[in-house]
């Protein structure tokens, strides 16, 4: 009987191994064979399910956003608004192994797409929905009777956009400078100065 394989899965499996050969290795070395081989898979395996090396990075970014999304659909509604908001902004943040690897491979990803018109459309897809996620928090925190009436919608959102994406940096470029509390504080206090 043949081997049943989960596709999905292995496609998972090899975005995982791109981001450990990138982490460890830098993004030069993540080439095809040295993913397979990270991966515990032959050369000819790995292209079965990626062609190019713009399709195997733009998969692994899908897969950082999908389990960011995923997280932040976690939080429980059931917490003060407030606090939810916070919660939503500290997931984009590398404040675990795990976010730290998630916004390495980000970083990567993006500096890619500078020059890789295959990685464009995605990553502006991807800012977009950042974009559009920062919104949604700020009209959420309005349409509560949370945000002071003073505070222009457009112009915060692009405000705590860069915020969170300084942040980030901070958080990978210069990780021994902000204590994960020392963000999630920075984060409260922009917060508590926007809101009633």
């Amino acid at each position: 009987m043949p081997k049943i394989v989960d596709h999905e899965k292995q496609r998972k499996r090899i975005a995982e191994a791109t981001w450990t050969v990138i982490m460890r290795d830098g993004i030069e070395k993540a080439t095809v064979r040295n993913i397979a081989k990270e991966a515990g898979m032959s050369a000819g395996a790995l292209r079965y399910y990626f062609t190019s090396q713009s399709e195997l990075l733009a998969f692994s970014m899908k897969l950082v956003s999908e389990r960011v999304r995923e997280r932040v659909e976690a939080i429980p509604p059931s917490i003060p608004p407030l606090e939810g908001v916070k919660r939503c902004l500290l997931e984009l943040l590398p404040l675990t192994d795990e976010t730290k690897k998630e916004m390495e491979v980000w970083l990567v990803f993006t500096q890619r797409a500078l020059w890789d018109p295959a990685l464009q459309p995605l990553s502006e897809q991807i800012y977009h929905q950042l974009q559009t996620a920062m919104k949604r928090l700020l009209e959420l925190l309005r349409d509560l009777g949370l945000l002071r009436s003073d505070v222009s919608i457009e112009l915060e959102t692009e405000r705590l956009y860069a915020l969170v994406d300084g942040l980030a940096m901070h958080g990978i470029m210069q990780p021994g400078k902000l204590s994960p509390s020392q963000i999630e504080e920075i984060i409260e206090y922009h917060l508590r100065s926007i809101c009633r």
